[in-house]
C-alpha cells in the first residue's frame, strides 16, 4: 500500500521527466507502476489517496472467536509448553485428541501479543546485506582475486592457482601457482601484481572471498602499506565474486587443460602462463564487446569499436533489406559494476534520463 505522500512524489517524478520528452509508459515502468495506475491516481487533475483502508470489509467466516483465541494463549501459557514452539504444541494436541487452531494461527496470535521471540543460546537469525558495490570507469580501479585448486597426477594432492582480474578490462593482472594456501603467499602475489601494473599508492579496491588466505593478517598489512582497500563477499555467496569465478571456469574448460592433472608445479606454471597469454592477448571477451582484455586495458577498444560500427553502417547502406532494425551494438562500455546496488526510484529515473 502506497501512502499519499509517496504517490505525490511518484506523480511529480513522472511529470518532470515527461516535460523533458519522456513517454508515460516507460516512465511508469521505471517506477514499477503501470500507466493505468498513474491514470487512476490522477483523476480530476489531483492525486487521490488510497481509499482501501476506509473500505468496510466483512468479517471472515473462518475467523477465530475471542474464546478460541484466548484458548490458544492459555495453552501456550501452560508450564509444560513454556519452551515449546507451536510446531511442537500442535502435533502433541492432535495426539491428545484436541484441535484448537492451526500452527500458523498459533504463530500469528503469539506475534500479535508480542510473545513470539527468539529464545535459546543460539544467535538470532540476521538478514545478510549485500557487500558494497564498486564502479570501475577505467583499468586498475577495481580488482578481484581468488584461489582455485589445480589437480596433480597424485590423487588428493593439489597445487593452488592465485589469480587477479581487473573488473574494467577483464585483464589478468597477476597470477602465481603455489603448493599451499596462505596469507604470506597472497601478500607476495598481490605485491607483484601492483608493481607490474605500476599502481602503488593509487586508489584501488581488491575484492575477494572470505577464505583464511584472503583475510589473513599478513595480507591485510600488505594491503594497508600499498594503499589498497579490501572488499569481501558475503559468507558462502560465490555470486559476490563473479568475475574471478567466471575466469576460473574459462581456465579449466580451456582445450588442452590436463584432465589427469599436472606432474610438477613447473608444468602447472607453464600451462597457466600460456593460458594467461592467450586470455589477455587473443581471447575476444564477450562482456567487453569482443575485444581482448589487453586492448581494453590499454584503451584501444574505443577506436576498434568505432571502426566496427562504421563497417556495419556501410554494410547496411549497401544491403538495407538484410536488417530489420539497427545494426549490432558496438558502443563503448564506459563503466563496469562489481555488485551493483539496487536502484531506488530516484536513481532509476536519473540513470534512465542519462
Amino acid at each position: 500500500m502506497i501512502s499519499e505522500p509517496d504517490r505525490r512524489k511518484t506523480i511529480e517524478l513522472i511529470e518532470t521527466v515527461r516535460e523533458t520528452g519522456a513517454r508515460l509508459i516507460p516512465a511508469c515502468q521505471v517506477l514499477e507502476i503501470s500507466a493505468r495506475t498513474y491514470q487512476r491516481w490522477t483523476k480530476a487533475g489531483s492525486v487521490l489517496k488510497d481509499r482501501r483502508p476506509e473500505a468496510i470489509r466483512p468479517i471472515p467466516a473462518n475467523k477465530l472467536t475471542p474464546d478460541e483465541r484466548q484458548r490458544v494463549l492459555d495453552m501456550c501459557h501452560q508450564k509444560e509448553n513454556a519452551s515449546q514452539p507451536p510446531s511442537q504444541m500442535v502435533p502433541k494436541l492432535a495426539d491428545q485428541g484436541q484441535y484448537i487452531a492451526s500452527e500458523s494461527s498459533f504463530y500469528r496470535i503469539l506475534h500479535e501479543v508480542n510473545e513470539q521471540n527468539h529464545r535459546g543460546r543460539s544467535q538470532k537469525p540476521r538478514k545478510s546485506t549485500p557487500p558494497k558495490g564498486f564502479c570501475a570507469t577505467g583499468p586498475n580501479q577495481v580488482w578481484t582475486w581468488d584461489i582455485t585448486w589445480l589437480p596433480t597426477s597424485i590423487r588428493g594432492m593439489f597445487f593452488y592457482l592465485y589469480m587477479i582480474v581487473d573488473v574494467f578490462s577483464r585483464k589478468i593482472v597477476g597470477w602465481e601457482v603455489y603448493n599451499r594456501e596462505c596469507s604470506s603467499n597472497a601478500a607476495t602475489f598481490v605485491h607483484k601484481a601492483v608493481l607490474a601494473e605500476g599502481c602503488i599508492l593509487k586508489p584501488l579496491v581488491l575484492h575477494s572471498d572470505n577464505g583464511s588466505p584472503q583475510k589473513g593478517s599478513t595480507l591485510n598489512a600488505k594491503l594497508e602499506s600499498l594503499g589498497i582497500m579490501a572488499s569481501f563477499s558475503r559468507p558462502r555467496v560465490s555470486n559476490d565474486n563473479p568475475y574471478s569465478e567466471a575466469l576460473f571456469r574459462t581456465c579449466k574448460y580451456r582445450p588442452g587443460y590436463p584432465r589427469s592433472g599436472f606432474e610438477t608445479i613447473e608444468d602447472s606454471r607453464r600451462w597457466v602462463n600460456q593460458f594467461v597469454l592467450w586470455y589477455n592477448n587473443i581471447h575476444l571477451h564477450s562482456a567487453i564487446r569482443f575485444v581482448t582484455p589487453n586492448q581494453r586495458h590499454r584503451g584501444e577498444d574505443r577506436q576498434i569499436l568505432q571502426h566496427r560500427q562504421i563497417i556495419y553502417e556501410k554494410a547496411k547502406r549497401r544491403n538495407g533489406n538484410r536488417w530489420s532494425g539497427a545494426t549490432r551494438n558496438w558502443s563503448y562500455i564506459d563503466h563496469v559494476w562489481l555488485n551493483p546496488p539496487k536502484l531506488n526510484k530516484d536513481n532509476a529515473l536519473q540513470l534512465n534520463a542519462a
